[in-house]
């Protein structure tokens, strides 16, 4: 079973700075420091710090899936076959290896897997979905097509 992480102590000049970089972590570090009322040092320092505590996963650019050409966003849920640690080990492998999943979540409750799948168009994702299929046996996948985002945040800080 997983470990769960520790929970950092953040204070509210951290929590600032989480904000300003899921905002846009290529704000100018100067600027970053001036908008927390700190000077650049400290400022890097607390970064630094809570990218060596794991707070901090990496700093990443937001993409446009429709300006990249992939504008289908498909939520796929999945219920196992089975469930034994060599199926397991294979679905991961699987999940892992097929580019056009972006996230995965092992779910609790009446299907086992959630994925975000983003393809191009319907027949690429029919494309996704053979392949998936032919994998790793399932039991039953259910694909639902989102119509609008109308949401995208970072976690509340």
């Amino acid at each position: 079973m997983a470990e769960t992480p520790q929970t950092v102590p953040l204070d509210a000049i951290d929590r600032a700075i989480l904000r300003l970089l899921a905002r846009d972590a290529g704000t100018p570090l100067a600027a970053m420091a001036k908008l927390v009322g700190l000077s650049a040092t400290p400022c890097w320092k607390r970064i630094k710090r809570m990218e060596e505590a794991g707070v901090i996963l990496g700093r990443v650019a937001h993409l446009s899936a429709e300006r990249l050409g992939y504008p289908v966003s498909v939520f796929v849920s999945v219920e196992a076959a089975d469930h034994s640690t060599a199926w397991l080990a294979a679905f991961a492998e699987i999940v892992e290896a097929m580019p056009e999943i972006v996230g995965a979540w092992r779910m609790s409750g009446d299907i086992d897997y959630l994925l975000h799948v983003m393809t191009p168009d319907i027949p690429a994702y029919d494309n996704f979905y053979r392949r998936l299929i032919a994998a790793v046996p399932l039991r039953n996948v259910t694909s639902r097509f989102a119509m609008e985002r109308l949401k995208q945040a970072p976690p509340p800080i």
